[in-house]
């Protein structure tokens, strides 16, 4: 099952608890004062790290979305 990362920029708060959790998925946009998702469709080996970013988001601004993948045009 392919997955995908999900921030909501209209309920970030600029905590960055994401990038602590998963640096290589996660980034923040000093400018806008919230997240950017840096990998969409992170590799499997990261999903705990990405789990963890969710859970802890104080916002709860991040979710991961199951299912199939639509191909980029």
């Amino acid at each position: 099952m392919s997955w995908r990362v999900v921030a909501d920029t209209d309920l970030c708060q600029g905590h960055q608890m994401c990038q602590g959790e998963a640096p290589d998925v996660f980034g923040f946009d000093e400018d806008a004062d919230q997240v950017t998702v840096l990998a969409e469709h992170p590799d499997d080996s990261l999903r705990p790290q990405v789990e963890a970013a969710v859970r802890y988001c104080p916002a709860m601004a991040l979710a991961i979305e199951s299912g199939p993948v639509e191909e980029e045009q």
